[in-house]
């Protein structure tokens, strides 16, 4: 296995650093990229103010994560949890046991790559891996690089390769962290890394959850979820759009609730219980052993009284997964854009989506229906809410 090894201080990672990790996999073609935050980095002090290590630890793996390269991209905490200070060339040592016979390339910038030799153990460095540098800035002079690329397979024999980095991104992490504490730089992160940032009042951000914009609710709520949910909760948000300007709900109120909608899906069930607990969310016996379940109850939760949002949003979110009698028009909406959003693909959805614009009392029948059968056909318990509501829109028959 090629295997790249991109370690920094990552604060925070911007998209400078999603460009260049992109560019690494595909220039070496590497089987994986994994990311090393450093902890006490040997060339520079931390600035006054920079999240600790598990925090950037956290963020960096919520920047990985937004590369949508699951199966090559992680995260390693051996910087992170290594006491003093962190050494490129233990980092690679440790590195070449946990992947024994492995290729190992390590992924540094044009700044690091020309001050290389002077590092700690660089003979071991070179011994131990593979050099990819990456010019990271349109100043970069190609050729400094490959004077410096002779020297190192000179002097060391070195294993060195050069590569551009398309699209690039040139944003000093300096300047980019005095920018955020003024309210600006968002445009040079990852939309869920901002999110992140927002949500961890890091770097002097300093966010209301209560009061955030709506596109600071969608960072927020991205920076909570897998990346690859996204694409669900992005068509979710539309579908509730336009089922509002359908159905004369207010399309604000059912972005805000599409958005919010699954923030919690990840969460283990003692963090769902915990939350729940906490502020009284009644939970049935069924509830509490579901986490499919619990993430629409938690999410309701979240959305009331860490998010600030108004009731609608709040009971839309509680009953998008099972649905209940006698719903409002917002949980109604809800339901339904969940269950028909463009991602969605099952038998009966073009069916569902017509009848979601034609006839929404019909559409909830039609969806607590498909729910009840798919239950069934798993042999898994189906909620009282659903039977209760596919009872309640269809009197008992089949819609």
């Amino acid at each position: 296995m090629k295997i790249g090894i991109y370690g920094g201080s990552f604060n925070p990672p911007h998209l400078g650093h999603m460009a260049a990790a992109r560019a690494a996999v595909a220039a070496l073609k590497l089987d994986k990229l994994v990311f090393v935050p450093a902890g006490d980095p040997p060339h520079k002090e931390l600035a006054p103010g920079s999240p600790s290590p598990e925090k950037r630890l956290e963020m960096t793996a919520v920047a990985a994560d937004n590369l949508l390269l699951p199966r090559v991209t992680e995260v390693w905490d051996v910087e992170v949890e290594r006491q003093g200070k962190s050494f490129t060339s233990d980092t690679l040592a440790e590195a070449s046991r946990r992947w024994p016979g492995d290729e190992l390339w390590l992924l540094v910038g044009t700044d690091m790559f020309m001050t290389l030799p002077t590092w700690h153990e660089p003979e071991r460095i070179l011994k131990l891996a593979g050099v990819c540098a990456f010019a990271r800035s349109l100043s970069d002079d190609r050729a400094e690089l490959e004077a410096q690329k002779a020297r190192l397979e000179r002097d060391f024999g070195a294993k060195v390769e050069l590569i551009a980095i398309p699209g690039l991104v040139e944003i000093s992490s300096t300047r980019l962290r005095e920018s955020l504490g003024r309210g600006e730089g968002a445009e040079f992160l990852a939309p869920a890394v901002y999110g992140f940032i927002l949500r961890e009042r890091l770097y002097g951000t300093n966010a209301d959850l209560a009061r955030l914009t709506i596109e600071d609710l969608r960072r927020v709520s991205w920076s909570m979820v897998k990346a690859k949910r996204l694409a669900h909760i992005r068509g979710t948000e539309e579908t509730a759009a336009a089922l509002a300007r359908q159905w004369g709900a207010k399309e604000d109120v059912m972005r805000r609730a599409a958005i919010l909608h699954d923030c919690t899906k990840y969460w283990t069930l003692e963090e769902h219980l915990a939350l729940c607990d906490k502020y009284g969310e009644p939970l049935d016996d069924l509830e509490r052993s579901a986490e499919k379940l619990l993430h629409a109850k938690s999410g309701a939760v979240l959305a009331k009284y860490v998010f600030g949002q108004e009731d609608a949003v709040a009971e839309a979110i509680r009953y998008h997964t099972t649905a209940r009698a006698n719903m409002s028009l917002e949980e109604k909406l809800l339901y339904l854009a969940d269950y028909i959003e463009p991602n969605r693909d099952f038998p009966e959805v073009e069916e569902l989506r017509e009848l979601a614009f034609e006839d929404l009392d019909g559409a909830v029948a039609m969806g607590a229906w498909l729910s009840i059968q798919e239950m069934e056909e798993r042999n898994r318990v189906v909620h009282h809410n659903t039977v209760e509501a596919y009872t309640y829109y269809t009197r008992g028959k089949r819609p």
